[in-house]
C-alpha cells in the first residue's frame, strides 16, 4: 500500500526557538520529494535485503534514508566530518534515517582498529545510527553473497562477461578522453561461457589478475567509466570480516549502488568527485530491478563539493606516511587533521557541526581558510570553558616590600611566608560556574615577555618606575631586575602599592595601563604546555603535485615548562580551559594526570597566523 503524498510528507519545521536551517540544494532536493511522494511507496523489509525481502515489509517509517558510507582503511579525517554532519544532519532534519555502513570490499587495506576508530569518531560527534527499534550498522561485506548473485545473472542476461586481456592491454584498449575504446576479444563469449569461467574465478582456480569480470556497456562512450567498468577481480587475501571464505571480490563502484539499494537508501549523498560515475550507477541499478533482484525505485545519487582547508591535506595515502615516517607522533597527533587528532587537540564536536554548517553545501568548489575553523572553536570554547592563570616562559618576580606591607590584618602568615587570598570567577559571563581561589605572596611567576628593562614605545607593561596591576591582586611599581653573570635578567624586582587589592575598597584609586597574569610560587603548579601549530607552511602543501612534506612546519610543536594557577590540580583529561591572555587549552587525553598536568594548546585567542 503506498503511503498518501499529504502532511505526513511534508518537511518537519524548526521547533519554536530553533534557527531555521540555510536552505541549498539538498534540502530542496529532499523537499520536493517528500511533497510529490517520490519515495512514498517504499517498504522497508526490517533490515537490508533484496527485492522480494522488502516487498514482504511494512511501510518505510522513515521519510528518507541516508548513509555515511567510509573504508575502514585509516582513521576518518575533517572531511569526513563534513559528510557525517551532512548525512545525519539531513536524515534527523526530515524524519529520517542515516546509517552507518563499512564499505570494506578491498581486503588488503582494511582492518577492525579503524572499525572501531569510525564508529568511536561518529559517537563523538554526536550522531546515532539507531532509530525505530534498530541498529543501522552495516558492512558492504555482509552483501557479499547477493552481489555474486547480482553478478551471475549479469552474465546470464548478457550485460557481463569474463575478461583475460592483460591488465596492460585493458588499459591501453580503454581509449582515453580523446579516443573511445576498443572492444575486448572476450567481449562476444557466450553467457554459458562466461558464467563457467567466472564460476572457475570464485573456486580459485585462476592466478591473481589473470582475468576480470567486466559491465558490458559501452566501450565508445565518452564517459570513460561507462566503458566496460571491471566489477569483480580475483584477489587472494583474508578479509576482516568474511574470513577466507571469498578470493574474488566486488569493485567499489559495482558494490556502491547495490550497498545503497539493499538498505533502500533514497538520497545518496557523495562528493562531486563520483558525479561522472553516476551513470554507471543508475545503469547497474536500472538492470537488477529489471531482473527483479531490487526494488524500485532505486536510490538517486547527488554530489557536493567537499571541504577543502587550507594548510591541511586529507588524502589518506600521505596522512599515512606523516605517521609512518614519523613526522608526527601518530594518527591521534595534535597537529593531524583526523578527528582523532583534532580531539586530541581540543576541537570540541560543536565547532566541527558549526564548520560544517557555515561552509555550506553546493555543487561549486573552493578553499575553506583555516582560520574558518579556529574561529569556530574559539565560538563554542568563549561560552563553555573556565578560565585560569598560567605563566608559559616564567620568570620571578619578587616584591621586594611585601612582608612589611602585607604582614598586618590583611596577610596570613604561613610556611612560604605571608600570603593574601585571592578570587576570580570561573567565567566572566557565567556566575553559575563558581569562582576560583589562589593565593599572592612575596614571589610570583610572570611572564618573561612582560618585563623590558629598556621598554619600546607603546610597551605598558613593567619596566623601571612603572606601575602595572597584577591581575586580581596588588598594584606593583618596577624598581629593576637582577642578572647573571652573562648579563641575563633572571629576576624582577617590585614594591607593592598599598591599599590597591582588586575588589576592596579605594583600589582603583590608582590607574595604571597594563595589567599582566601571573601565578604565586607558593601555589603554582609545573605543568608541561605543548603549543601546537598549523603543520604546514603554505595554505595548499600538495596542489599541483608539490612534494607536501617540503612544506612541513618546523616550528609546529613547541613544548614548554608552565605554571599554572592551582585551580587546575583537579584538571581531567579533555577539559578544556582558556589560559586567559594565551588561548584555550586542553587536558591531553593521553598523556594528563593530575600528577602530571599535560595541557595541549587548541587555539589562540585571536588569529595571528602569518602576522
Amino acid at each position: 500500500m503506498s503511503m498518501p503524498s499529504s502532511a505526513h510528507n511534508k518537511p518537519p519545521k524548526p521547533s519554536v526557538g530553533e534557527p531555521a536551517k540555510p536552505s541549498n540544494f539538498l534540502r530542496q532536493t529532499i523537499e520536493s520529494d517528500l511533497a510529490a511522494g517520490t519515495n512514498a511507496g517504499r517498504k522497508w523489509g526490517g533490515s537490508p535485503g533484496d527485492g522480494a525481502h522488502h516487498a514482504a515489509g511494512q511501510s518505510d517509517p522513515a521519510k528518507i534514508r541516508t548513509r555515511f558510507p567510509p573504508e575502514p582503511n585509516g582513521y576518518l579525517h575533517i572531511g569526513h566530518a563534513k559528510s557525517i554532519c551532512v548525512n545525519f544532519g539531513l536524515a534527523r532534519d526530515y524524519g529520517g534515517v542515516c546509517h552507518l555502513r563499512f564499505d570494506d570490499t578491498n581486503p588488503e587495506k582494511e582492518d577492525q582498529e579503524f572499525v572501531d576508530g569510525i564508529i568511536d569518531a561518529v559517537h563523538w560527534l554526536g550522531f546515532d545510527w539507531k532509530a525505530n527499534g534498530t541498529t543501522h550498522l552495516y558492512h558492504a561485506s555482509d552483501y557479499f553473497d547477493f552481489m555474486y548473485r547480482a553478478a551471475e545473472y549479469l552474465i546470464k542476461s548478457g550485460h557481463a562477461y569474463v575478461d583475460e586481456q592483460s591488465a596492460e592491454d585493458m588499459r591501453a584498449n580503454r581509449g582515453d578522453f580523446g579516443k573511445p575504446g576498443i572492444n575486448s576479444r572476450f567481449r562476444d563469449q557466450t553467457p554459458a561461457h562466461n558464467l563457467a569461467r567466472f564460476r572457475q574465478m570464485r573456486d580459485a582456480q585462476h592466478l591473481d589478475g589473470t582475468m576480470v569480470l567486466r559491465a558490458k556497456v559501452d566501450m565508445a562512450s565518452p564517459n570513460i567509466n561507462m566503458r566496460d567498468p571491471t566489477i569483480y577481480r580475483i584477489r587472494r587475501a583474508a578479509h576482516h570480516n568474511t574470513g577466507d571464505k571469498w578470493c574474488i571480490y566486488p569493485m567499489y563502484a559495482y558494490a556502491h549502488p547495490i550497498e545503497d539499494a539493499l538498505e533502500q537508501i533514497t538520497h545518496s549523498i557523495c562528493t562531486l568527485e563520483f558525479e561522472d560515475q553516476r551513470p554507471w550507477y543508475d545503469w547497474l541499478l536500472e538492470k537488477l530491478i529489471e531482473g527483479g533482484l531490487l526494488q524500485a525505485p532505486p536510490p538517486r545519487q547527488y554530489e557536493f563539493a567537499r571541504l577543502n582547508l587550507t594548510y591541511v591535506i586529507t588524502s589518506k595515502r600521505k596522512l599515512a606516511a606523516l605517521v609512518y615516517d614519523h613526522k608526527v607522533s601518530g594518527w591521534d597527533d595534535p597537529r593531524m587533521p583526523t578527528l582523532v587528532g583534532l580531539r586530541r587537540r581540543g576541537y570540541t564536536p560543536e565547532s566541527l557541526r558549526l564548520l560544517a554548517e557555515r561552509t555550506g553545501t553546493s555543487k561549486s568548489g573552493g578553499w575553506t581558510d583555516y582560520s574558518t575553523l579556529e574561529g569556530c572553536l574559539r565560538e563554542t570554547l568563549d561560552v563553555s570553558a573556565p578560565r585560569a592563570m598560567a605563566v608559559l616562559d616564567p620568570i620571578k618576580l619578587i616584591i621586594t616590600n611585601w612582608e612589611e606591607t602585607m604582614g598586618g590584618a590583611e596577610g596570613a602568615q604561613g610556611g612560604d611566608g605571608v600570603l593574601d587570598d585571592c578570587s576570580a570567577p570561573l567565567h566572566p559571563h557565567l556566575p553559575e560556574m563558581g569562582r576560583r581561589n589562589f593565593k599572592i605572596g612575596r614571589e610570583v611567576w610572570i611572564e618573561r615577555s612582560d618585563f623590558e628593562e629598556t621598554p619600546q614605545k607603546g610597551f605598558f607593561r613593567l619596566f623601571p618606575g612603572n606601575r602595572v596591576r597584577l591581575k586580581y591582586g596588588h598594584v606593583i611599581e618596577c624598581t629593576g631586575c637582577g642578572k647573571d653573570a652573562a648579563g641575563s635578567v633572571t629576576q624582577v624586582h617590585a614594591t607593592l602599592v598599598p591599599d590597591t587589592k582588586s575588589g576592596t575598597p579605594g583600589s582603583d584609586a590608582i590607574k595604571v595601563k597594563g595589567v599582566i597574569t601571573w601565578v604565586a610560587v607558593a601555589d603554582g603548579i609545573p605543568a608541561e604546555v605543548r603549543l601546537y601549530d598549523r603543520l604546514f607552511t603554505v595554505p595548499q602543501p600538495d596542489a599541483g603535485g608539490k612534494d607536501f612534506l617540503a612544506s612541513l612546519n618546523p616550528h609546529s610543536l613547541k613544548v614548554v615548562r608552565a605554571v599554572v594557577e592551582p585551580s587546575l590540580a583537579n584538571a581531567r583529561a579533555e577539559n578544556k580551559f582558556q589560559f586567559e591572555r594565551h588561548g584555550y587549552f586542553v587536558a591531553d587525553r593521553i598523556d594528563h594526570t593530575p600528577g602530571k598536568p599535560v595541557f595541549n594548546l587548541a587555539v589562540g585567542l585571536k588569529d595571528s597566523w602569518g602576522r
